[in-house]
């Protein structure tokens, strides 16, 4: 696997896609602290880690029973191939500001609105509405 976040952005659409309430993940720090911020803002309902070493899981809670789902598209900006950076003034808006764009700062994963309040810039990793 070339690009191990891609992968969690489409199992996650794809869980959408059929109203699935959870999903199963490989476990990697990054995808924990992106998943973690998901939670913080308000995408995801709940986030736990199972197993141990090498068969270690992400398993993500994407709605309750009685609320709908409140992620509407992902897309990954940055690629193995074409990494994407900006400057905090250049990170570009998710919808007009209704969604986020998630940014690898020098002081980790953080939403566009908290870069660009700290001045951070750094690699942008995708967009969530």
């Amino acid at each position: 696997m070339t690009d191990p976040i891609a992968d969690m952005l489409t199992r996650i659409r794809n869980a959408l896609a059929v109203n699935k309430a959870e999903v199963s993940i490989p476990h990697s720090n990054l995808k924990e602290t992106i998943l973690a911020q998901l939670l913080k803002l308000g995408f995801i309902v709940g986030v736990k880690t199972e197993g141990e070493l090498t068969t270690k899981k992400l398993v993500v809670t994407l709605r309750s029973e009685s609320q709908p789902a409140r992620i509407s598209s992902l897309s990954r900006i940055s690629r193995p191939g074409q990494r994407v950076y900006s400057k905090s003034g250049a990170i570009p808006k998710a919808k007009n500001g209704r969604g986020i764009v998630l940014v690898s700062t020098s002081r980790g994963v953080v939403s566009d609105a908290e870069a660009r309040k700290q001045k951070l810039g750094g690699e942008l990793i995708c967009q969530i509405y």
